[in-house]
């Protein structure tokens, strides 16, 4: 892929005001999920330890704002004795290395309510990019070094790029996604992820493969 240049410096369309709101109600609103959610939580947990194994929890290494790292968590959806944290860019929809109900946790997104501790911690909002691992972000960055931009956001849960990009299984689409989240950054205000969030959980119910 040829590299991309940048003539004019990206600007984040979000003022310091709208930044603490923002964090603001990502600590609200996460904090009344995981109350609202918790008979959920003990529910998964319950259902994969007794089909999956002790290691419910999977931690992985992504890259956060300011390029500082932090572990991500979610539901584990692969089985234990398959590396779930090797750099690999296909979906994991393998049956012999998933159990049904990590494929459904998968194909729901509930293997990422953990996320929901990340945001709480301040390690990501409820919208923004979603976060990569350093493997790819090399990757991403010998074509397109405006990955630079992503980490003036903290990275999402969700974010414009799920909902319309999909699930980003070649180089060619990561960049593409790059591209969609440095567009949110130039235009992100809490209009818009308000809009963001609707359109992902419409997304859900309707079955959209994000």
């Amino acid at each position: 892929m040829e590299k991309i240049a940048y003539w004019h410096p990206v600007q984040d369309n979000m003022g310091s005001c709208q930044r603490f709101i923002k964090r603001l109600s990502d600590i609200i609103i996460s904090a009344v999920l995981l109350i609202l959610l918790s008979p959920v939580f003990v529910i998964l947990y319950i259902c994969l330890r007794s089909s999956s194994g002790k290691n419910v929890i999977f931690k992985q290494e992504r890259i956060g704002k300011g390029g500082k790292p932090f572990m991500l968590y979610k539901y584990r959806t692969l089985k234990e004795h398959h590396e779930e944290d090797e750099p690999m860019l296909t979906p994991h929809s393998d049956p012999t290395k998933s159990t049904k109900l990590q494929l459904f946790l998968r194909k729901t997104h509930l293997d990422e309510l953990p996320q929901l501790w990340n945001v709480i911690k301040g390690d990501m909002s409820l919208v923004g990019p979603r976060p990569e691992r350093q493997y790819f972000i090399d990757k991403i960055m010998e074509v397109d070094h405006g990955y630079e931009y992503i980490y003036l956001m903290r990275p999402g849960v969700t974010s414009e790029a799920t909902i319309y990009n999909g699930y980003t299984d070649t180089l060619e689409k990561m960049v593409k996604r790059l591209h969609i989240d440095i567009r949110y950054l130039q235009n992100r205000t809490l209009a818009l992820d308000a809009r963001i969030m609707f359109d992902t959980v419409a997304s859900i119910i309707k079955g959209k493969k994000l």
